[in-house]
């Protein structure tokens, strides 16, 4: 399963999600930020890529409905509710991410 994470920047809270991830071997994934100053910017080709995407706010959600709204139709986007109040690979971060995702992950084995 190919997973994209969305946060604002691309700076703490998706790149955690990706490093922790990244190793996985039940998950291809990758991370973006819905900012214009994010480091690697969400666009249609990633979107396409994902067969999950998710977002730490809703707001990254409705970020994505105006920037991509033919495309958001067909894609399974998840909220995990996450707050930027972490840093890069903080544990309490990477605790909540863990806590949040492997019931997706989850689901979606159930699912194949």
């Amino acid at each position: 399963m190919k997973i994209l994470f969305l946060c604002s920047r691309n700076q703490w809270r998706s790149p955690t999600a990706e490093k922790v991830y990244q190793n996985d071997p039940r998950v291809d994934v990758r991370s973006a930020g819905t900012s214009a100053s994010a480091r690697c910017r969400v666009s249609e080709k990633l979107l396409l890529w994902a067969d999950l995407v998710i977002v730490m706010e809703h707001a990254h959600r409705q970020r994505l409905r105006e920037l991509f709204p033919e495309i958001v139709r067909e894609l399974r986007i998840e909220v995990l509710d996450i707050p930027d109040d972490y840093e890069f690979m903080n544990p309490e971060l990477v605790a909540l991410i863990q806590e949040r995702v492997e019931p997706l992950l989850e689901e979606s084995t159930r699912e194949l």
